[in-house]
Formats: structure tokens, sequence, C-alpha cells
């Protein structure tokens, strides 16, 4: 892979211009949203996409998310329903993804949606985010800003540990005030919880007046996060732990003796937004294992889990 040097830009009006350039002339760029640095290219551009792939290592079969500044443009690239409408007017901006039936005339590259029938779509919260999409004025495909299966980025520093000399830009937004990626929700038929994320499932719900149905994780992927083995520090993670084996460092929540906490408090929210910076500082300290407290599983807590379960599964 080609090498460049990897810029690391303010968030201001200069550093969102550069990044609409790079992203007009096919080039990657990491960008803040609210949930974890995002790693971006024009969806449209079939090379652009190609290349993140590549600086990820990500598998080709592995959809992405197509990020865009409003609902009024996301109806240019899927088949809008009256459920996808009262759930983005709760909770976009934010941190919801919906996967809907591509339309014929999208334009964008067949790597987005993996060959499938259907496109991950969402509107960032993000104020950076917004003015960069605003600015570029097109679709932006971006996963997490991380080699493939590996911890998620929630500072710029992460994203140039992980993706320095392989991309062009990191534009520095800060800190991601949510810390773990977007909830989805699959709308091409019976609406589906396709991933546990940064709204939760019950507030969905409450929207919807009824509950969502559940994917199996041995169903074929249709979106975005479904891998068995992902989001994985170098160490191995042992979960629901009460206790410390050898060589373990305990990454705690609420009231523990800990290495690290995700939420002394046992406040989910707050767990939620420590849970990748955490796990980061803990594996770069070297530890034969990180052992990690029970969470529990409800709101915030089952996104949580789900990233943890994939960090803690076999590895290939």
């Amino acid at each position: 892979m080609p090498q460049h040097q990897t810029l690391r830009l303010s968030p201001d009006a200069d550093g969102i211009n550069r990044c609409s350039e790079i992203l007009s002339a096919g080039g990657l760029i990491a960008l803040p949203t609210e949930t974890v640095y995002g790693l971006g290219a024009d969806a449209r551009n079939d090379h652009a996409v190609a290349r993140i792939f590549d600086a990820k290592g990500r598998p080709r079969f592995n959809p992405l998310i197509v990020h865009v500044a409003s609902a009024d443009v996301a109806r240019r690239y899927v088949e809008w329903t009256d459920t996808a409408d009262r759930l983005a007017r709760a909770f976009w901006p934010g941190a919801l993804t919906l996967v809907l039936p591509i339309r014929p005339d999208a334009g964008l590259s067949p790597l987005v949606t993996a060959d499938l029938p259907t496109l991950a779509v969402r509107v960032p919260a993000h104020p950076v985010a917004q003015a960069l999409l605003t600015a570029f004025d097109g679709p932006v495909a971006a996963p997490s800003a991380n080699p493939s299966g590996k911890i998620s980025p929630t500072t710029a520093t992460h994203v140039m540990q992980g993706l320095s000399g392989r991309i062009e830009a990191v534009l520095d937004g800060g800190a991601c005030p949510v810390g773990v990626e977007s909830t989805i929700v699959g709308l091409s038929g019976t609406p589906t919880l396709l991933r546990p994320g940064g709204v939760a499932t019950e507030e969905i719900e409450a929207v919807l007046g009824q509950p969502l149905a559940r994917r199996n994780d041995a169903d074929p992927l249709t979106a975005p996060g479904q891998m068995l083995s992902h989001y994985a520090p170098g160490a191995k993670v042992r979960l629901n732990a009460t206790d410390i084996a050898p060589g373990e460092m305990l990454l705690g929540f609420g009231p523990v003796d800990c290495a690290l906490n995700l939420s002394e408090r046992g406040d989910l929210v707050e767990a939620a937004a420590n849970l990748f910076h955490h796990l980061h500082a803990l594996d770069a300290m070297g530890p034969q294992g990180i052992a990690v407290s029970p969470i529990p599983m409800h709101g915030l807590g089952a996104a949580i889990n789900d990233r943890l379960t994939r960090a803690a599964a076999p590895r290939d």
C-alpha cells in the first residue's frame, strides 16, 4: 500500500475545507462523530471506497455506513418509508443507522453495500462531521477509523496510532462523546435490531410502539459491526470477571478495585463513552489479559456487552 503523510487538521474552516478537497480528489480522511471516528471516502468513488478496505484490512463482504448531512439527503439514496421517517425525526442527527433498500439511481459504489440490495445510512450529530458533510455536499462512506477487528478509535490520537501513513488526514474534533458505534436498525422488512449501539433499543421500541426483531449471529452479514470477532485489543479479553487471574488487568464497572473503571458510579452512558478509550489504555500497558467486570444488559449496556463479546471472541 502506498504510504501517505497523514495530516492532523484542526476542526476550523481551513481544516474542514482541506478535508472536503481530499474527499473530492478520492482521498481518505478520518472524521469525528459523536460515536467513534470514521474513516471517510466519497461513497460514489469506487477507487476511494476500495482504499477504505485496503487501509483497514477490512473484508470486502462487510458493508459500510454512508454518512449524510440530513434525512432529505438520505432520501436520495434509499427507498424511504414511514417507519424510517418516524425514527429519523426522533433520533437524527444522532447515533442511529437505518438500513433500507437502495435506490436504483443511487449512484454509489457497489463496494459500499457489499453488493447487497440495502444501504446503511446515518446522519451524525457531531458539529464537525455536520460541517464537513455540508462542505463536501456528498455521501461519505465511513466505517470506524481503525485497523479491521481492532479497538475502535474515540480520539484523533487513536486514529493516528492505527492508520498513520495509510490515509491523507485526520480531522481532530476531540474525544467522541458517545464512545460506541451507532445502533443499526434494518427496515427492509420487519424492523430488526442489527447491532445495538449509541441509541438504546428501548428508546427505539418506544417510538415504534413495538419490539424490534432480533438478528441471529449465524445469519449472513447484512450491516456493519456483525462479525463475531471484532473490536479486539491485543490482549485476551475475559468477561463477567469477579476476580483477576495472574497476568490480567481489570476493567471495572461500579465500586470495584481495578486498573481502570468504566464508571465508578455505574453510569452506562459514562461507561460507553469510556469503553474504547480504556481498552486502548489497558492494552498499551501490555497485560496478558483484560478482565472485565459484569455490565448490566439494559440501555447502553446492551451495546457495551455486544462490543465486549466480540472483543472476547476467538480469533482467526
